[in-house]
C-alpha cells in the first residue's frame, strides 16, 4: 500500500500519455507472467456452498455495469443507456461525486428509465484506502451520497478495497473486487465467478460482495491494446459453460461513439456494441439478466444457504 500510495502521490505530475506508456509496459510484461491463469482461472468456478442455481433454471447471470471516471464520461452517459435500451439491456453507472459536477435530476432520470446508479468512492484521487483514518473520515460522505441518490451500491476507484472497512458504508452491496485482474493495483482476485456475503468481525452487519469477471475495458483496449473483443467473448463463453456470474466494468469515458476522431485512450462503440449482440445471438433465453441491486437481493434473500466470507 506504501507503493501505490507514493503512485497516486506523483501520479497528477505525469503526464497522461507517460503514465499511459508506463503501464503498458508494465501490463504486458505481467501478461507473460500470468498467461496460464488470466483472463481464465480454472480454479474460480468452485460453486457457492449448497448453490442450486439461478433463477428461471437461466445458465448464467449478466450483470452490466460502468464506472464514469471524469466529466467527459459523465457526457456520453446518454449515449451508452441509448445503445443499451436499444437491445433491451439495462446496466448500472457509479459516478465519483466529488470529482466532477453532477446534477441530481440526471440521476433520477437515468434511474426512471430503469437503470441504477452507485457511488464511486468520492473524490477518485487515490487517497481512499490510504489508512483505516483516512478511509473512516470519508466513510459518512459517502454515506450522505448514497442516501442523497438513493443508491445502495459502492465500487471503488481503482478497484482498491478492504472488505472489513467498507462496511462502514450503509450499502447493499460492494463490486470492489474481481475473480481475477493481475493489471490491478491491487491485483489479489477473490477467486470466484460467483456474489458472496461479506460479514463484519465485530458486529453482525453485512453486504453482498460483486466481483467484476469479465476484463475491463480499460485493461484490454487503452492498456492491452487488443483489437478484438476474443478475450471478452472466450470469458463469457467460459462463465456461462460453468454457471456463474458474467459482470463486466466498462467505461464510457473511453469509448468512442463516432462524432470525434479516435483517440489513443478510446475505442469504439462498435466493440462494446457487438459484445451484447453476442449475447443475444449465443445465449438467447439462457440468461439471468438483472442490475446489480437486485442480485443482490437475490443473494440476500440466500445468504444462509451461500458461502460467505468473514
Amino acid at each position: 500500500m506504501i507503493t501505490l500510495n507514493l503512485y497516486y502521490l506523483i501520479k497528477p505530475l505525469i503526464p497522461r500519455r507517460v503514465q499511459l506508456y508506463i503501464r503498458r509496459f508494465i501490463a504486458l510484461n505481467k501478461r507473460k507472467i500470468y498467461k496460464d491463469i488470466w483472463p481464465i482461472a480454472e480454479n474460480c468456478r468452485k460453486l457457492p456452498l449448497n448453490w442450486h442455481g439461478w433463477p428461471s433454471r437461466k445458465q448464467f447471470a449478466l450483470i452490466l455495469t460502468h464506472d464514469v471516471e471524469t466529466a467527459n464520461g459523465y457526457k456520453k452517459v446518454q449515449d451508452l443507456m441509448q445503445l443499451e435500451k436499444q437491445l433491451g439491456f439495462r446496466s448500472s453507472f457509479y459516478f465519483v461525486p466529488e470529482r466532477y459536477a453532477i446534477a441530481k435530476a440526471d440521476l433520477m432520470q437515468i434511474k426512471k428509465e430503469g437503470f441504477e446508479i452507485g457511488v464511486h468512492g468520492l473524490k477518485h484521487d487515490g487517497k481512499l484506502f490510504k489508512d483505516h483514518k483516512t478511509f473512516m473520515e470519508r466513510a459518512p460522505q459517502i454515506n450522505r451520497y448514497l442516501e442523497d441518490w438513493e443508491a445502495v451500491g459502492f465500487r471503488a476507484p481503482s478497484m482498491l478495497h478492504n472488505l472489513e472497512w467498507i462496511q462502514a458504508l450503509n450499502i447493499q452491496y460492494d463490486a470492489s473486487t474481481f475473480d481475477i485482474d493481475p493489471f490491478e493495483p491491487q491485483p489479489e482476485g477473490v477467486g470466484t465467478i460467483f456474489p458472496f456475503i461479506v460479514k463484519s468481525k465485530t458486529n453482525h452487519n453485512f453486504y453482498v460482495e460483486l466481483p467484476y469477471t469479465l476484463p475491463q475495458d480499460s485493461t484490454l483496449f487503452v492498456i492491452l491494446k487488443e483489437k478484438s473483443i476474443d478475450i471478452w467473448l472466450n470469458k463469457l463463453n467460459w462463465i456461462a459453460g460453468n454457471g456463474g456470474m458474467a459482470l463486466i466494468c466498462t467505461h464510457p469515458d473511453y469509448i468512442n461513439f463516432g462524432r470525434t476522431p479516435l483517440k489513443g485512450d478510446e475505442y469504439p462503440a462498435s466493440y462494446y456494441t457487438d459484445f451484447l449482440n453476442y449475447v443475444l445471438t449465443h445465449f438467447k433465453g439462457q440468461f439471468w439478466h438483472v442490475l446489480p441491486n437486485e442480485l443482490a437481493s437475490f443473494w440476500q434473500n440466500n445468504k444462509n444457504h451461500f458461502d460467505s466470507i468473514s
